[in-house]
């Protein structure tokens, strides 16, 4: 599996299925969700809010609307109350993946899951995703490519800083 790191907008990145940073009633806001909804349309608030609430930690999947990818994985990393916390972020990536090896993808991008609204800190969030992504490579998994799509620099350099610590990346 390559596991890329890349700065942009996630609502503009075409792998098969994009993760939205989600709250468990599935609502779309602001941050990751709010920027996918102006690109894909209500109607994958609309399509996500029917399966919800789910617990915190679960992912769901909708549509992508008129995204680029074909797939929008909603993770719930938070609650109303807004916080996560690791266990939530942890839970919440291994899910989303799992929903993609159930679909059979071969491709998925990951935002930071839970520093925007949630406010965790990027580094440790950085730590928790890079370990379950490079866990769930071991294993058997339609994925062939995972890409954290970082919005900004300081999140793109938190993440770059982990991976490269851990073992080196590929950087696009």
């Amino acid at each position: 599996m390559e596991i890329l790191l890349t700065r942009g907008d996630i609502a503009q990145h075409d792998a098969e299925a994009v993760v939205n940073a989600a709250n468990n009633h599935l609502w779309m806001g602001a941050g990751v969700a709010g920027a996918i909804k102006r690109a894909g349309g209500q109607e994958i608030e609309d399509e996500a809010v029917a399966k919800g609430p789910i617990p915190i930690g679960e992912a769901v999947v909708t549509g992508g609307g008129r995204l680029k990818a074909r797939y929008v994985i909603h993770a719930a990393v938070m609650g109303r109350d807004l916080r996560t916390d690791a266990d939530k972020i942890r839970q919440a990536t291994q899910n989303s993946l799992q929903r993609a090896d159930e679909l059979g993808l071969k491709s998925i991008a990951f935002p930071a899951l839970g520093t925007g609204v949630g406010g965790f800190p990027l580094e440790e969030c950085a730590r928790i995703m890079l370990d379950v992504v490079r866990r769930h490579s071991a294993s058997d998994t339609s994925l062939e490519r995972v890409v954290f799509v970082l919005y900004d620099e300081p999140a793109y350099q938190a993440f770059e800083t982990v991976w490269r610590s851990s073992q080196g990346a590929s950087v696009e």
